[in-house]
C-alpha cells in the first residue's frame, strides 16, 4: 500500500462539489432511484441501526439516507451532548442523534446540497424536533463555533471531500477538548490507479475518494486527534450496483473513533 504523500487533491474541489451536489440532489428528490450504493430504510437495517428507533421515523426521514456504516454503534452518544453531523443530507443521522441526546442536547447538521437541506428542515418540523437545526456549509469550513461540540459525526462524507486534511482539522476545531469524532467512511485495500483517482464519477460513487486504513489514521492524527480506534469492516456495497467496483478495489467501510486531546 502506498504511503500518504501530500501532492494536492487529484480532482478539482469545486468541480467535485458540483458533482456531489448533483448526485445527492437526485438522492433527495428521487430516493427510490437506482444508485451505485444502497439507500433508505433497508440500508439503515443493513448497517445495524436500532430498529425500535428507526421504525418510529416516517419514510421521508429515512428514504434519502446514504451512509456506509453506523457511527453510533461504536460509542454511545450521551444525553445532553452537543453534536455536529457533517454532510447531514436528508437528516437521518441527525434525527437519530436528536433522539439520543435528548431534549437538553443539541444537534447541528451541516450540508451543502439545497434539496437535502430543505428536506431535512421540513422533516425536523414534522417530527417536532426542537433540538436539531440544519445549516448550509461545507466540511472544510464548518459554520460552527470553535469548541462547541462534544461529538462530531459523519457518514460516508469525507471520502467525497478532496481536501480531507482541512475537513478533519475543522472537525477538531469545533470539538471541545476531550471531545470525540465518530465518522464512518470507506477504506480501500488496493491502490487505485491514477485514472481512477481522477474520475469524478468514481468519487461520487464513493469509491475513488477512499483511503487505506493507514492513510486514514495518518490524516486523523495529523489533524490533531489521538487514540484512533477503528471499527470492524462493513461490506456496505454488497448487493448494490457499485459492488463490482468495490470488489475491484477492496472497498469496505469502517467507523473511525479518535478523540481531541484534553
Amino acid at each position: 500500500m502506498k504511503t500518504l504523500i501530500d501532492t494536492g487533491p487529484p480532482v478539482d474541489p469545486e468541480r467535485l462539489r458540483a458533482s456531489v451536489r448533483e448526485k445527492y440532489r437526485e438522492v433527495a428528490l428521487n430516493p427510490n432511484g437506482r444508485f451505485h450504493f444502497h439507500t433508505g430504510r433497508a440500508l439503515a437495517s443493513r448497517l445495524g441501526y436500532a430498529e425500535p428507533l428507526t421504525s418510529a421515523f416516517p419514510d421521508r426521514a429515512v428514504a434519502s439516507f446514504a451512509g456506509v456504516a453506523n457511527p453510533f454503534g461504536f460509542h454511545p452518544v450521551g444525553q445532553e451532548d452537543r453534536l455536529v453531523d457533517i454532510g447531514s443530507g436528508g437528516g437521518f443521522d441527525a434525527f437519530v442523534a436528536a433522539r439520543l441526546v435528548g431534549p437538553n442536547g443539541r444537534v447541528i447538521g451541516v450540508d451543502m446540497t439545497p434539496e437535502m437541506l430543505a428536506k431535512a428542515r421540513e422533516t425536523a418540523v414534522r417530527l417536532g424536533l426542537l433540538n436539531v437545526e440544519f445549516r448550509e456549509g461545507i466540511a472544510e469550513d464548518l459554520p460552527v463555533d470553535r469548541g462547541w461540540a462534544d461529538v462530531v459525526i459523519a457518514n460516508g462524507v469525507l471520502n467525497l471531500v478532496a481536501d480531507k486534511a482541512t475537513a478533519l482539522a475543522e472537525a477538531c476545531r469545533v470539538l471541545r477538548p476531550g471531545g470525540r469524532l465518530q465518522f464512518a467512511d470507506i477504506a480501500v485495500g488496493r491502490t487505485l490507479p491514477e485514472a481512477a483517482t481522477c474520475d469524478i464519477g468514481l468519487w461520487t460513487d464513493c469509491i475513488a475518494g477512499g483511503l487505506s486504513l493507514d492513510e486514514w489514521r495518518t490524516l486523523i492524527e495529523a489533524a490533531g486527534f489521538t487514540g484512533v480506534r477503528i471499527g470492524p469492516a462493513v461490506d456496505t456495497f454488497e448487493g448494490a450496483a457499485g459492488e463490482r467496483n468495490a470488489r475491484r478495489y477492496e472497498v469496505l467501510a469502517h467507523v473511525f473513533y479518535p478523540r481531541k486531546p484534553e
